[in-house]
């Protein structure tokens, strides 16, 4: 083989390799459309898909769950010595005030809190789904 095949085969090897591996790359994630907000009484249950806000009756505050931070829990069908916990981060608003704050709430006691006072109210973390991609909270 001379020196000119070889490298014309190298330089069609190098230019497969390139193509192949940029065909995999994964393309950019589609945010998810919004889920249309919900209107709770306050001191009630009320479920959030991820994403979902929740405007509680006669209070200027609105809940909305922006993220699964971590989660630990043991997986269905696994025995775990530890349950573990969930960690989900909502966001609270004051819109007639243009007050808002951030709040990480745990499904369980051991790694932080379950609650958390906003705007003079009680918010609640009452439980989360198998997927995190649910939350239902109380706010009194």
């Amino acid at each position: 083989m001379d020196l000119q095949r070889f490298v014309a085969g190298l330089f069609a090897f190098a230019l497969v390799t390139v193509g192949a591996g940029s065909s995999v790359a994964a393309a950019p994630a589609r945010p998810a459309a919004p889920s249309p907000a919900v209107s709770t009484p306050a001191g009630q249950d009320v479920t959030l898909r991820l994403g979902q806000e929740a405007a509680v009756q006669g209070r200027d505050l609105t809940v909305r769950y922006t993220r699964l931070v971590a989660d630990s829990r043991c997986r269905p069908g696994m025995q775990c010595v530890w349950q573990g916990e969930a960690t989900l981060a909502f966001l609270l608003s004051e819109p007639g005030r243009g007050e808002s704050t951030t709040a990480e709430l745990h499904s369980g006691p051991r790694t932080g809190p379950q609650a958390t006072t906003f705007a003079g109210s009680h918010v609640e973390l009452v439980s989360v789904t198998e997927d995190g991609g649910q939350a239902t909270v109380r706010v009194g």
